[in-house]
């Protein structure tokens, strides 16, 4: 895994989940100790919008000093990571249930959709890490339907809350750094279904 990420560009695509956003920045610390250089980019909502988990902005700005970078906000500065500043490989974690239905009916209104679509142009490879609690429900058409895109790869994941939030699935968000390893050599990591730590039952 360490010698498949050294030098490699992985943008890295934050949305609202703000849940999660803890998890994301050790996530990033991980990527830049194996290597890679770490681009950020975020959503509107990951940008402005404040939550019980943080003040607006607060969990970017520790990606973006993990990162070494500031995030790319706007999707006019994502578009060029297509054709003229292209990426390895694009994660996007967390990845909204918003963001799921949009990407996988080829909506492009943030900066990270952008960059994800730009990356695909390219043919290299997209790693979705889910976090939404309606996976099983209403979006379960459009998460089936990126599994079966080429060059999208997806974190595994589990049902976080079986009992209390049946439809819901999170990413198993240790697991990025490994996905995207697989992902630059155009496979999924398998197993995909996994059981997720430390579930309330």
């Amino acid at each position: 895994m360490d010698q498949l990420l050294k030098g490699r560009r992985i943008g890295f695509g934050l949305t609202g989940s703000h849940c999660t956003f803890e998890e994301i920045v050790p996530i990033v610390a991980k990527l830049k100790e194996l290597g890679a250089d770490v681009v950020p980019v975020a959503t509107y909502t990951a940008q402005k919008e404040a939550s019980r988990f943080g003040s607006a902005g607060a969990w970017l700005n520790k990606v973006e000093e993990v990162a070494g970078r500031k995030a790319i906000s706007t999707i006019q500065d994502a578009e060029p990571l297509g054709p003229k500043i292209p990426v390895d490989c694009m994660v996007i974690a967390p990845m909204t249930g918003n963001s799921i239905s949009k990407f996988a009916n080829a909506a492009t209104d943030s900066p990270v959709l952008m960059a994800a679509k730009a990356t695909l142009r390219n043919g290299s490879p997209v790693v979705l890490a889910i976090s939404t609690n309606d996976a099983l429900g209403l979006n379960s058409q459009n998460v089936v339907k990126l599994l079966n895109m080429k060059n999208i790869y997806f974190v595994p994941f589990g049902q976080d809350d079986p009992y209390k939030k049946p439809n819901s699935l999170v990413a198993i968000m240790d697991l990025i750094p490994a996905t995207v390893s697989k992902a630059l050599l155009h496979q999924q990591i398998q197993p995909l279904l996994k059981e997720y730590p430390d579930i309330n039952q």
